[in-house]
């Protein structure tokens, strides 16, 4: 009988070795993982610390009985792969509670090791107090270091998903929060501007954010045994009674790489598409690998759930001579935190451009998340990243209280099967007010995107307007709106008047449109242009503008 093993469990190992054995009956499979659980949610963890998931064993996915029972196979845990004797295909194995060590010979071996907490080498970072947050143990330290000392305030490292989750839940319990982050606005795999009305909603809320910030390092508190005293780069501190460091992850490979694995240029194991590492009878999966990125085929790490479950399985179909390719990551992902929802799905622009790549146009877009006309309709903010050469799309974000999660997995799954953005334009979604628009957000995103690329109107940023020489800026928007802010020195021209009115602007001279959130400005610049103006259309208006000033 031929033996999988199988080197830790979560989304990758776990989901490998239910598909092993639907696939084949006869293998004898045994999972070994050195933690407490073979399979739990990672993404519940926070709302575990926040007391919104109050029974810990809600978080565990499946147990050794469950795969014991029901698919006949064997979870050791509490058991530390030590080695691997590829020569002889054998792995090395403590029993962390017995605290004895033996051998185990294998047919097959599938790493799936995950990844470890990032740690700056800064001082004070193994003090008491100080946490990050990756297994249910974290989460139930810091659970009892809150209860135990009736913690008030909690600093959070890291404006990432986790990080933001983990303040919210901070704040759910009561604490007041700190948010440190190093990059110039929380999410920084956002472009800025998306991201801006997040770190307003914060402030808003009452969370001390720091921007543009790092982390120095850690002290106790003077004066107080059980606080920190946190340093910040810019010289101030801050006192807290815990610390939760969220700066990222690296892929755990220390295992792999004393046995020969290859590993790739950003650290991760090296696997191909069938998940294939360079050493025959050895595969992996999860956090710990280098993936291919869907959209650029460069190689990426990913360190999300949905990814090392489908390389889990195709891990399973390789093992069991079963035709399976991972075709690669786009990173799609959501977060939910104070009352808004942020989504994204392949490369933003800054990305794109800071990696030399000018092969790239963006359009953004504020519309209602469903039917104006029906009561409830929330604001949905979004940005599409597309190839000016042909148009395919190459990312989206989103940000908003409703609707946005849907709409990036729309553009998601037409980004994986090579959509461009003539395809969102004519893309067949559900319509009924209470849920979207006859023209969906989706389809918008793309009729802007395609008229941009077939030259109906030209577009600028807010940040390139006062650029354009001798630049005359019209706002088309009514009177009335004009109270909610207005670009210096702008002519108040609204659309209705604006065919009655061009003889007060300058042929010779460049007009820049603008109207509240970008369609009147089209149809205004659709006008000017056939009148024989040099004219620009503002990207998204003054909600845009808003978004991008957004400091709370």
């Amino acid at each position: 009988m031929a033996r999988l093993v199988i080197v830790g469990g979560v989304a990758g190992g776990a989901s490998a070795a239910a598909r092993a054995r639907r696939l084949d009956e006869t293998l004898e499979i045994v999972i070994y993982d050195r933690g407490p659980h073979v399979s739990f949610a990672n993404c519940g963890l926070p709302y575990f610390v926040g007391d919104v998931i109050l029974d810990e064993a809600k978080l565990l996915v499946a147990t050794p009985e469950l795969f014991r029972e029901r698919f006949n196979i064997e979870v050791r845990l509490n058991h530390e792969v030590l080695a691997i004797d590829a020569a002889r295909r054998a792995v090395s194995v403590r029993d962390l509670k017995e605290d004895r060590t033996f051998e185990v010979s294998y047919d097959h071996l599938l790493l799936s090791p995950g990844a470890r907490p990032l740690r700056p080498p800064l001082e004070g970072l193994d003090l008491p107090g100080v946490f990050a947050l990756r297994t249910v143990p974290d989460s139930k330290r810091i659970r009892a270091w809150i209860e135990a000392r009736d913690a008030k305030h909690a600093t959070v490292v890291g404006g990432g998903f986790i990080g933001l989750e983990m303040a919210e839940n901070f704040k759910r319990r009561g604490l007041d929060v700190a948010v440190i982050e190093r990059e110039a606005h929380v999410l920084p795999p956002f472009d800025e501007e998306m991201a801006r009305p997040l770190g307003a909603r914060m402030r808003a809320e009452g969370v001390d954010l720091y921007e543009s910030t790092g982390l120095a390092g850690i002290a106790p508190a003077t004066g107080a045994s059980d606080r920190l005293e946190v340093r910040l780069s810019d010289g101030r501190t801050l006192e807290t009674d815990l610390v939760l460091l969220s700066v990222g992850v690296r892929p755990e490979v220390s295992l792999a790489a004393d046995a020969g694995l290859a590993l790739g240029p950003l650290g991760g194991l090296q696997v191909d598409a069938r998940m294939r590492t360079s050493i025959p009878g050895i595969w992996a999966v999860g956090d710990a690998v280098e993936s291919v990125d869907a959209v650029n085929g460069a190689p990426v790490l990913a360190a999300l759930a949905g990814p090392a479950q489908r390389q889990g399985r195709v891990a399973a179909s390789d093992i069991c001579d079963r035709e399976a390719r991972f075709r690669g990551v786009q990173r799609t992902a959501v977060c939910g935190a104070f009352g808004l929802t942020c989504a994204s799905t392949g490369h933003s622009e800054s990305a794109l451009r800071r990696v030399g790549c000018n092969d790239v146009e963006a359009v953004l877009l504020h519309p209602g998340h469903h039917a104006g006309y029906y009561p409830g309709a929330k604001p949905l903010h979004l940005k599409l990243v597309f190839s000016k050469a042909d148009g395919r799309v190459l990312g989206a974000q989103a940000i908003g209280e409703a609707g946005v999660e849907r709409r990036i997995d729309v553009i998601a799954t037409f980004m994986q099967m090579g959509g461009t953005v003539h395809d969102l334009a004519e893309a067949e979604l559900c319509y009924a007010p209470q849920y979207g628009a006859a023209k969906d957000p989706v389809n918008i995103a793309g009729m802007i995107a395609g008229n941009l690329l077939r030259g109906d109107f030209r577009q600028v940023r807010w940040a390139e307007v006062e650029a354009l020489a001798t630049v005359q800026v019209v706002d088309v928007r009514n009177p009335s709106e004009v109270a909610a802010g207005a670009y210096p020195g702008a002519l108040l021209m609204p659309l209705d008047t604006l065919r009655n009115r061009l003889g007060e602007l300058d042929k010779a001279r460049p007009v820049a449109v603008y109207c509240a959130a970008g369609q009147r400005g089209y149809y205004a610049a659709r006008l000017l242009a056939q009148h024989g103006f040099d004219v620009y259309n503002v990207a998204g208006g003054m909600q845009s503008r808003h978004a991008a000033e957004a400091t709370g």
